[in-house]
């Protein structure tokens, strides 16, 4: 990220007065509903709705539709790109940290216009039940900085000469929205692959001399919404600026009917017996299993009906099935028993033995279609990872990371787990059985993987050292949450260690326990948990110095836990993440904030090295602290602005007095990016107030807040207030930071 550093010190006043009314604030927004399945949008990512394929609709007026490009197709359109500079490989045909055997790529199983389905399928099952290669977690800054690393660690070597296909998740959402009407929410971001994620991954192999790139992806709608969707994604100028052909795997006999047609459906043969005999296999993708490299490049994040989304369930956007006309438009039938569980679910009523069954046949066919379209590596972008389902109900992870490796059933087991559903019993409980997604038990028994001896590397393998947060929202009525501190969810709290084999499919299964739903909420409640958030603050050894520059890559920072959160003072999600981390020493409480979707709204022409009254009508972080646990209503409120303004006081809500000649003896240091719409915000709070609160296991009252945009105003808190209207002002609220010994 280009950062722009901005360093002071705060420098302190010696002026009071009375408590002033804190000056009104506007509401948000009425944000969304939280959606029922709805006729258009199943869980399938970018899947027709489940009920009845939908017939093509022109995309949402606030979509604008770009002019009609030069469509770019498989090989030979890849083959037309202008020469990019690039670096030779070291070994074209060396492998990466042995994570995959020698390359060979066999005799061809294209003939003609249909593929040798029975040889594909033979040649990807010997390689993934004896692929036992480490799957890969990096943590990072950035979706751009993670794509480049996780390719170089994990993506095999391949001759220069050798075409590669990225197959990002480009289509796994429900509709696009106004963000005008949603809270700032257009209904994608979020949900996808992003694009500067893809673009580290084309750098990357561009370094090692690959210039015949292409991206494709397949969504089941009309090609003038796929135009649309690329150009308002990024993915159109990305992939033009960086060289790469952009093509949909969808072919409705109208568009791609030029060149050598790249989303062309062509016959399987060999596959009768499977659970996907109508299958068909678009053009580019037979193309690069036959003779080129594939990857597969998914946003890993909760899904609302096969739990998690990532190298298993992403393998849907390559479906085509020849039930009907046009094939591309019938990736609803991979899910097709659904239906039935849709049209007989009510509130307060379900068929949970019909769902199970109909997840349990979803999961069969997904492995089939994962034995012909294999991708030789997985590439998940986890910049952040979304907890929630996917879709509507989004929960960014704390950390940034990228989780890869060759073998998909090994990448999600380990995403499974990143995300808190590996070995659950709650979900167990749930799922009749199942402690993680069915989709990996049944990828599991049907290639023999014993996936507890997953072998994890990378710098945040040790993010799997302790368990995870959980954050699930499913299609049938049933919710999980849970942070760690937390009580254990109903069926038990995160269990680490070896998973058991996967349930057999029971005839009758039991229906499940009942649960205790909190009202107003009609899908299933949160387990219940303890009444204040906690954040942690790790303590820095003495001697040791962290660098006050807004880099905020000082390795005292890993250490330190990070809190996320995207929720408004009322607990509605946002889709505006800020992450927090705390250090504690003799020298005070150092405090990191790194702000995603940021708008940068600064009136710049203010000086930093000046106390800016106001300033929480522009952009800025908020903290509350109160130094004594037993009086929470006397507390220190910090503000921080992304380009160094600052603000703090002092507050006494019994004796309802204010002093604003408090200094928090703050130096502050701060760097944006316009660009990737980042900023982050170090400081270092000095006041004696703050430095004699600091000791080994003390709980402080605190709470977090953002102030975000302009029109949305957004207010944001860590532990939200849940007042009718934005006050940050309520100690009640507030969460606790433990001062790890």
């Amino acid at each position: 990220m280009n950062r722009i550093p901005t360093i002071h010190g705060r420098r302190p006043l010696r002026s009071s007065r009375a408590l002033a009314a804190l000056p009104a604030l506007l509401a948000l927004l009425s944000g969304c509903e939280d959606p029922q399945p709805q006729p258009a949008g199943g869980p399938g990512d970018g899947g027709p709705a489940a009920a009845q394929p939908a017939p093509d609709a022109a995309p949402p007026a606030s979509v604008a539709a770009p002019a009609p490009a030069a469509s770019a197709s498989s090989f030979a359109a890849a083959s037309a790109h202008p020469a990019v500079p690039t670096a030779l490989p070291a070994a074209s045909s060396d492998v990466v940290a042995g994570a995959s055997q020698r390359y060979d790529a066999g005799p061809s199983v294209i003939a003609s216009d249909s593929i040798d389905g029975a040889a594909l399928r033979k040649r990807h099952v010997e390689r993934l039940k004896a692929d036992g290669s480490p799957v890969t977690v990096l943590r990072g800054h950035g979706p751009l900085e993670l794509g480049k690393r996780i390719c170089e660690a994990v993506v095999p070597r391949r001759p220069a000469a050798t075409p590669v296909l990225l197959k990002p998740n480009l289509c796994g959402f429900d509709s696009v929205k106004d963000p005008a009407k949603s809270k700032g929410d257009d209904g994608v971001t979020g949900r996808i692959t992003q694009p500067e994620f893809v673009r580290g991954v084309v750098q990357c192999l561009k370094a090692r001399g690959h210039t015949k790139i292409t991206i494709a992806e397949g969504c089941g709608h009309s090609h003038k919404f796929w135009k649309d969707l690329v150009q308002r994604t990024g993915y159109e100028a990305m992939a033009a600026e960086e060289g790469a052909a952009l093509v949909a795997m969808d072919d409705d006999g109208v568009f791609d009917v030029a060149g050598d047609r790249p989303g062309k459906p062509l016959a399987i043969r060999g596959i009768e017996a499977s659970h996907v005999p109508t299958l068909l296999m678009p053009k580019v993708l037979a193309e690069h299993l036959d003779r080129g490299l594939f990857l597969s490049l998914p946003r890993l994040k909760m899904h609302r009906y096969s739990v998690i989304s990532a190298g298993i369930k992403g393998m849907q956007g390559t479906v085509m099935l020849s039930d009907s006309a046009p094939a591309y438009k019938q990736k609803w039938r991979m899910h097709r028993e659904l239906k039935q569980y849709l049209d007989t679910k009510a509130p307060g009523k379900e068929d949970r033995a019909l769902y199970l069954s109909s997840l349990r046949v979803f999961a069969e066919r997904m492995v089939d279609v994962l034995e012909i379209s294999t991708p030789d590596a997985v590439l998940g972008d986890g910049a952040p990872a979304m907890g929630g389902d996917g879709f509507q109900v989004l929960h960014p992870t704390a950390e940034l990371v990228a989780v890869g490796g060759t073998n998909p059933v090994r990448v999600d087991r380990v995403v499974a787990e990143f995300m808190g559903v590996w070995n659950s019993p709650a979900l167990a409980r749930e799922l009749g059985g199942h402690r993680t997604s069915p989709l990996i038990d049944a990828a599991a028994k049907r290639f023999g993987l014993d996936l507890k001896a997953t072998s994890i590397t990378g710098d945040g393998a040790d993010l799997l050292k302790t368990p995870r947060p959980v954050h699930y929202k499913a299609m049938a009525p049933f919710r999980l949450d849970w942070e760690p501190g937390q009580a254990p969810l109903p069926g038990g709290g995160p269990a680490k260690g070896p998973s058991p084999a996967p349930p057999a499919p029971p005839t009758a299964p039991a229906p499940p326990a009942p649960q205790t739903t909190p009202a107003g909420e009609q899908d299933g409640g949160a387990a219940a948990g303890p009444a204040k958030l906690e954040a942690h603050a790790a303590r820095l050894p003495p001697g040791e110095q962290v660098a006050l520059d807004g880099k905020a890559d000082d390795p005292a920072w890993s250490r330190a836990a990070a809190v996320q959160w995207d929720t408004d003072y009322a607990g509605e999600r946002t889709g505006f993440p800020t992450r927090a981390r705390f250090l504690w020493s003799e020298a005070g409480l150092h405090a990191l904030f790194e702000l995603s979707n940021a708008g940068l709204n600064t009136d710049r022409s203010k000086p930093v090295d000046e106390e800016r009254k106001g300033l929480y009508r522009e952009d800025c972080i908020e903290l509350f602290l109160a130094p004594n646990p037993r009086a929470p209503r006397r507390y220190f409120e910090v503000e921080i602005g992304p380009f160094g303004h600052f603000f703090d006081i002092a507050i006494d809500r019994d004796a309802r007095l204010e002093d604003t000649a408090w200094s928090s003896g703050a130096t502050i240091a701060t760097s944006r990016s316009a660009k990737e719409r980042t900023a982050v915000i170090e400081a270092l709070l000095a006041a004696p107030g703050i430095v004699n609160a600091l000791a080994p296991s003390a709980r402080l009252p605190m709470n977090l807040y953002r102030m975000e945009g302009k029109e949305p105003r957004r207010y944001l808190a860590w532990s939200p207030p849940r007042t009718s209207k934005p006050n940050f002002h309520v100690p009640e609220a507030f969460g606790v930071l433990v001062l790890d010994p």
